[in-house]
């Protein structure tokens, strides 16, 4: 089958775009590519990138709740669970209560949307 598009990127709304762009600069190593104030973007070395853009009245998810769905998610593959945690947590996040996995870890970045670190595999 022919692709109609190709995923150029996914946007997260949020209350501060600049704050949640460097936060997933810093896990992805991809730096602001653009920033307008109210739209900013990662530039990322793989194709795909990362955008986040300003709703004041955003909502976070209530991850796991169907009150307020979480409706996306992002997850980042890393060698060590620990590791990666730590530094997730210092950059920001919070570790969900719920925990469902044991090859992957919950979290919420600074805005409330939830991601997963998920153990590679060999």
């Amino acid at each position: 089958m022919a692709a109609i598009g190709r995923l150029s990127l996914t946007a997260l709304d949020c209350p501060d775009p600049r704050a949640l762009a460097e936060f997933y600069g810093a896990i992805t190593g991809w730096p602001v590519g653009y920033d307008d104030g109210e739209w900013v973007r990662l530039a990322s070395d793989t194709g795909a990138t990362l955008a986040f853009q300003l709703a004041p009245g955003h909502q976070p998810p209530a991850w796991p709740s169907d009150e307020r769905p979480q409706q996306a998610h992002l997850d980042f593959d890393v060698p060590d669970l620990d590791a990666a945690e730590a530094q997730v947590l210092a950059l920001g996040a919070t570790k969900a209560e719920t925990q469902p996995g044991t090859t992957f870890r919950v979290f919420l970045d600074p805005a409330g949307h939830p991601f997963c670190l998920v153990l590679i595999r060999d």
